[in-house]
């Protein structure tokens, strides 16, 4: 075991807050050094509560050979975040889990385009439609899906993927043998399950609020498909766009309660999509040999006579002097319009010095969070400085000078 039961120690102390155990690494380098750490040391580090530390001065290894037992019998994998193996997309975000539970067939997450499809428990009939049809045509475009597997959108989305014949994930919120159930065999015939929890864990509450910021943090985007207003879905979502992944959502009757929430993520700025092919083709730059459009959703050029004769523009004879037309809305001189930005948007328009930026540049170069560059960038687009380009990329659509 070795190297790897400090590992195992700290996933295994399961009371102690996801938050608490990236401190204690970050301040450590790594999990043995935490474990041979000086008596009491604990308390004193930033993000690490006394509750934390009093569970984590016990260091108690008793579990890590019964978990590795029990993960060989199960046909388990553990990935540690010290394991090169370790998803690169999530070991990025806030608070990445100590060790991955990993069962199934996929193993490299980082070379896949991935969407969490989510939405509520309760859904209607249209939201188990559209939960399936969205799921079923990512899949279709080259994408993978995660899902959390509970009942109603997100179990519908896992077997909308399968029924493509695509790949699904699923995100536990308990140890594997908590969850064993048909939909759960049936993602492991072409795809993998994954939990932070190791086997012989008992449930917890959070647990189920937890595995929110593992699914997005391995997803590229996420599209919700119905959602009341006040849901654990929005939840999910404001952390997806804390770690600064793509917001969809499918649109719903304005009078329909189960819609209010995804209603309302629209007017936030999530980009309405009503099929799978929408979401991809954001991502088709990123991944050009996974993701395949569907050939009904490609835009062709209009068709041309062979024997057609070339157009010929004709020459300028406009007598309009120049200065009295008006100019374009595109390209409007930035200096014009400084008095109608505040001080964040400006920053995002400075930070967008080429024909295409990527978002998380701007998240960089500015220094803003996440959720308030995906929230100005909305406004700016709304307004007509900025467009979106494929592949979480934004340019200009006025002339700094």
């Amino acid at each position: 075991m070795s190297l790897l039961k400090y590992c195992l120690w700290l996933s295994s102390a399961t009371s102690v807050r996801p938050e608490a155990k990236t401190a204690l690494l970050r301040h450590y380098g790594s999990a043995e050094k935490a474990y041979f750490a000086p008596e009491g040391e604990f308390v004193h580090i930033e993000g690490i509560s006394y509750k934390d530390a009093a569970i984590l001065e016990k260091r108690d290894i008793s579990r890590c050979e019964f978990i590795q037992d029990e993960c060989a019998e199960q046909d388990i994998s553990i990935i540690t975040i010290e394991d090169s193996a370790y998803p690169k997309r999530l070991k990025n975000i806030f608070a990445p889990p100590v060790v991955l539970y990993v069962k199934g067939k996929i193993k490299n997450f980082d070379e896949l385009p991935i969407i969490s499809v989510i939405g509520t428990r309760k859904a209607s009939t249209y939201g188990l439609k559209m939960g399936r049809k969205i799921a079923s045509e990512v899949c279709q475009c080259g994408g993978t899906v995660i899902s959390m597997l509970t009942e109603g959108i997100d179990s519908e989305a896992a077997r909308g993927a399968l029924l493509a014949g695509g790949k699904c994930i699923g995100i536990l919120g308990t140890a594997h043998e908590k969850q064993m159930s048909r939909l759960y065999e049936d993602i492991l015939s072409k795809g993998s399950l994954i939990s932070e929890y190791p086997p012989g864990t008992k449930p917890q509450r959070s647990f189920f609020r937890d595995r929110n910021r593992v699914a997005s943090g391995l997803s590229l985007g996420v599209v919700v498909v119905e959602a009341p207003e006040r849901s654990g879905t929005r939840l999910f979502v404001y952390e997806a766009a804390e770690q600064g992944r793509e917001i969809f959502a499918v649109p719903g009757n304005a009078d329909a309660v189960g819609c209010e929430g995804t209603n309302t993520l629209i007017k936030e700025g999530a980009k309405l999509v009503t099929n799978g092919s929408e979401i991809m083709e954001e991502f088709e730059a990123l991944y050009p040999e996974a993701i395949k459009l569907r050939p009904d959703t490609v835009k062709e050029p209009p068709a041309r006579s062979r024997n057609a004769e070339p157009e010929i523009k004709k020459p300028h004879t406009d007598t309009e002097k120049e200065v009295d037309k008006e100019k374009s809305k595109d390209y409007i001189c930035l200096h014009e319009q400084l008095a109608a930005l505040n001080d964040d948007q400006l920053k995002i328009i400075t930070a967008i010095d080429s024909n295409a930026v990527h978002i998380d540049d701007i998240i960089e170069n500015t220094g803003l969070s996440a959720a308030k560059v995906l929230a100005q960038l909305t406004v700016l687009e709304i307004k007509g400085y900025v467009k979106r380009e494929p592949g979480r990329r934004v340019s200009l659509k006025i002339a700094k000078k």
